[in-house]
């Protein structure tokens, strides 16, 4: 996606079969691979399906889906932040010790975590732009200085519990009735379609191309059915999980301000040619700043939910594998490593796809060692299809 796709609106099906003839899949090959992977998984274990496990998983991307985000935001100019998952886990920590060690407010503690997670992002971003340093070194130093501070600020208990039953617990404790949920699906849909109509209202009056009536009746229509498929399946359960709703939250809220704002196209033109939107007039070394603050703070909160789901804070928080499988997804759901392609859908789509693959495979037992091996070969999938696609674009 650059910045011309987003002036002329959405594409008529001519427009749709020329774009894929120049390699630009959009998001139909992952939709395939969900498929593929929910018939398969589905077939080998009639669990995968229920409602039970489908509410598992729900719960499981939401963390992580959101640290994705953030790695978006970097990866729209063609930068890297491997300090993502050192970053989550410290900020998880300083909320966790000023509502419990310090007894503060959990919203004022919440908050204060989030603006240290925009600090450490400035920072990476002036040690980028004003030193000259690559993206890949400021954050690898990022990655091993922020993992140490967070061990320093645990000291030799390591691990500190929240309250079962305080605010922050009950973040992933916490369930939408049917009711509600239906009513929230409702009044997405109804704001979608006024807000197509006022858009192509708009678009006529500034004369310029817009698409077919049942294109958008065809899209508003597939994601309610969508919509009210994730809502009756979640509901046979335990019902919808609020995670799941903050996360899909904060994609709708950056898809809209990437698409309709100003810093949103910025963010494209620099990722697609920097060069050419600096002599456009384009502050690009702000533009990279504010990327660097916002994946460190999606990160904190990324890393907040998932204290939240665990009910504490631990010297592995932020650790493991949370900050590879955060690229992997922004990655296999169709954000360029070369920067200027990419909406924060990536995020939900990319992590539906490794937790499916990761939660099937439990399901069937299969061995720590072969999920690995999967997970890198839908990677790697991914990315030589974006390499393919970008060739084909260039031609």
């Amino acid at each position: 996606m650059n910045a011309e796709t987003l002036t002329r609106g959405p594409y008529t099906p001519k427009e749709a079969v020329a774009r894929l003839r120049r390699g630009d899949l959009g998001a139909w090959p992952v939709a395939g691979g969900l498929v593929v992977i929910a018939a398969v998984f589905g077939t080998l274990n009639e669990h995968f399906l229920s409602p039970e496990n489908l509410t598992n998983l729900a719960l499981q991307l939401a963390a992580t889906g959101t640290i994705s985000l953030g790695i978006i935001m970097v990866l729209l100019l063609g930068e890297i932040d491997l300090s993502a998952g050192s970053v989550s886990g410290l900020c998880a920590v300083v909320m966790t010790i000023l509502y419990v060690k310090q007894s503060w407010n959990p919203v004022a503690a919440i908050a204060v975590a989030l603006v240290a997670a925009g600090v450490i992002g400035l920072l990476h971003g002036l040690m980028h732009t004003r030193l000259h340093m690559p993206s890949f070194i400021v954050t690898l130093a990022g990655l091993i200085g922020w993992q140490g501070l967070l061990l320093y600020l645990l000291g030799q208990g390591g691990t500190i519990n929240l309250p079962f039953d305080g605010f922050v617990s009950k973040l992933s404790d916490t369930w939408l009735p049917v009711w509600p949920a239906w009513g929230l699906v409702t009044a997405l849909i109804a704001g979608w379609a006024a807000a197509a109509v006022i858009g192509r209202r708009l678009r006529r009056a500034a004369d310029l191309p817009v698409p077919p009536v049942y294109l958008t009746v065809l899209r508003i229509g597939g994601t309610a059915v969508l919509l009210a498929g994730v809502v009756t399946v979640l509901s046979a359960d335990r019902g919808v999980p609020l995670l799941l709703v903050l996360f899909g939250a904060l994609v709708v809220a950056l898809d809209l301000v990437l698409r309709h704002t100003v810093f949103g196209r910025w963010m494209y033109a620099v990722g697609g040619n920097a060069e050419a939107a600096r002599r456009a007039g384009i502050n690009t070394t702000r533009i990279r700043v504010l990327a660097f603050v916002l994946a460190s703070v999606l990160a904190g909160f990324g890393g907040i939910l998932a204290a939240s789901r665990l009910s504490a804070v631990n010297q592995a928080s932020g650790g493991s594998d949370i900050l590879l499988m955060a690229v992997a997804a922004a990655v296999i759901g169709g954000t360029s490593l070369f920067g200027g392609r990419g909406r924060p859908y990536a995020a939900l789509l990319g992590i539906l796809v490794i937790q499916s693959i990761t939660n099937g495979m439990l399901l069937l037992n299969v061995d720590s060692s072969v999920r690995f091996m999967v997970t890198a070969a839908v990677l790697a999938l991914a990315v030589a299809i974006d390499s393919v696609a970008r060739r084909a674009s260039t031609r």
